[in-house]
């Protein structure tokens, strides 16, 4: 079994070949259940929540019951953790033989959460974001951020990158890092004037007050929202759910978990029938992306087991002696 490391894991994957990846899995499916969520009540008051997250490979869809793969990703979220220096999310990604169960691959899962994620962002984006969008804002400077800005720079002409967080210093510290590697990013001060001049809006926090808000947002603008993934997290309000046409990773995921879509819908302010398509729609080309230039289009991200397990093949396949 291959232990991997989270260098190892940048050293396997490109942006745009995950991208295509992701695609491809989208389009031909896997087996994934509703992932476990579970809140951990710590002795110090504060709580932790613990995801599992299965999925395999899809053996009746691909008529065969030889090869693939199994794959369950451990995830740890605990907020408090900033104040120690620590991420907040830590996981680990075990890679099965899908015909004999035996462990594969041992995976840094936080690290492939941040490329999967990041990318399936970019998927999305390929499908819903003006193709001149040159403007990105990114809201959140958590580990996530510098991921989502190469990301969305792998499938749009993005020229210029805004970073925005409640810490000024802590988005500069990841502009820099963007600046180091060749992109053009700067630190943001004013959050609602970025919002107003952003042709993609890419939000990774766990607030639950809208910081997207959707009266800001200029015709054509594109909003990618990562972050919230419980029902009580909320990154844009219900402006950007009104002006925009709403799309998903996945119908069951986002309905259940993603509070930027749950509220909406027990408000009535969203209908189950106006979110427009999820990724695999888009990726099997059963529903359309952007209807034009004018347009603002939403995508609410929560996480696939599917995005997980194709990532993790990816891996190991480029490892694997």
């Amino acid at each position: 079994m291959l232990t991997i490391s989270a260098d190892a894991v940048d050293q396997a994957l490109t942006f745009p070949g995950l991208v295509e990846t992701l695609r491809a899995a989208f389009r031909e499916g896997a087996v994934q259940p509703v992932r476990h969520h579970h809140e951990v009540e710590r002795p110090d008051g504060a709580t932790s929540t613990l995801l599992l997250m299965p999925a395999w490979t899809d053996f009746h869809a691909a008529g065969t019951s030889a090869g693939g793969h199994i794959g369950v990703k451990i995830v740890t979220v605990s907020p408090d953790n900033n104040a120690i220096g620590k991420p907040a999310v830590m996981g680990l990604y075990l890679l099965l033989n899908g015909a004999t169960g035996e462990p594969e691959a041992l995976i840094d899962g936080q690290r492939l959460t941040q490329w999967r994620t990041a990318c399936a962002s970019a998927l999305a984006a390929h499908y819903l974001a003006r193709e001149d969008a040159s403007r990105l804002l990114v809201v959140g400077a958590g580990a996530l951020s510098p991921f989502l800005a190469k990301a969305h720079s792998a499938v749009r002409p993005i020229k210029t990158i805004r970073i925005w967080n409640r810490t000024p210093a802590n988005a500069e510290k990841v502009a820099a890092d963007l600046r180091a590697e060749g992109f053009a990013a700067e630190a943001a001060s004013d959050l609602d004037a970025e919002l107003g001049q952003a042709d993609i809006v890419s939000s990774a926090t766990i607030t639950t007050m809208p910081l997207v808000k959707g009266a800001l947002l200029k015709p054509g603008a594109h909003v990618d929202l990562v972050g919230g993934f419980t029902p009580t997290m909320r990154e844009s309000d219900d402006d950007a759910i009104t002006r925009a046409r709403i799309y998903v990773d996945t119908r069951a995921g986002a309905t259940k978990e993603a509070g930027d879509i749950v509220q909406p819908l027990a408000s009535g302010v969203l209908i189950p029938e106006a979110i427009v398509a999820d990724l695999h729609e888009l990726a099997r080309g059963e529903k359309q992306g952007r209807q034009g230039p004018g347009e603002i289009t939403l995508f609410k991200s929560v996480g696939a087991a599917l995005e997980d397990l194709a990532a993790g093949i990816a891996v190991y396949n480029a490892l694997k002696p």
